[in-house]
């Protein structure tokens, strides 16, 4: 119970106060059920992303061994030595229930050639590898916005869920405890007051008789 003066100005504030408590905890706990339907559909996302990008990424491993396999080593690490175009990356951010995310888009130059060398001494093998790789790439950098965003609002949550719990098993409880002991008391004050007058009343007539 909360440590006030048991009076009726203490408890038509009291009375505002858990109005508004109340009016938050119903607005937090709503927007805790939304976030957590968000989060949830990101956890998906990434669960499939991440399945798709380790099927894609097993099959690129397994023919870039093949492709070190056939050409050596040596022969593989200078055909990759320089890259195939270049790769840009705009950073940027999105709300979604009043958390600001960030959002990741990628772009290479669609003039410049998949493959960073020529055919004559490569394999098959190497070239469909990073192809493979190439195509990853996207899929990497979603997956890596993915997982932020699923950070940021499993953070959010939690945040809100102890909001929500504080208002709901601590703030709001105490209020209506303390409103309920200031009526009471406000009401013995009121019934003391009564008899006290009904004795006046009683002694004057007394008096007058």
């Amino acid at each position: 119970m909360m440590n006030v003066n048991p009076t009726r100005m203490e408890l038509t504030r009291l009375k505002r106060r858990l109005s508004t408590a109340e009016r938050g905890h119903k607005l937090l706990k709503d927007k805790r059920d939304e976030m957590v339907r968000r989060f949830m559909e990101y956890i998906r996302k990434n669960k499939k992303l991440r399945q798709e990008i380790d099927e894609k990424l097993a099959a690129a491993m397994s023919r870039f061994s093949t492709a070190q396999a056939v050409m050596g080593e040596s022969e593989v690490a200078e055909a990759l030595l320089c890259p195939a175009r270049e790769a840009k990356i705009k950073v940027g951010k999105q709300n979604i229930m009043n958390v600001d995310v960030p959002t990741i888009r990628f772009s290479v130059e669609e003039n410049k050639a998949d493959l960073p060398y020529g055919f004559a001494f490569t394999s098959a093998e190497l070239d469909q590898s990073v192809l493979d790789m190439s195509d990853l790439l996207p899929l990497l950098i979603e997956l890596a916005e993915t997982e932020k965003i699923c950070n940021m609002l499993a953070d959010e949550i939690e945040k809100t869920r102890r909001r929500v719990n504080a208002l709901e098993h601590i703030m709001i409880p105490e209020m209506q405890e303390t409103i309920k002991y200031i009526s009471m008391k406000l009401e013995d004050n009121e019934r003391g007051n009564i008899t006290r007058l009904m004795k006046v009343k009683e002694m004057v007539t007394e008096d007058a008789m």
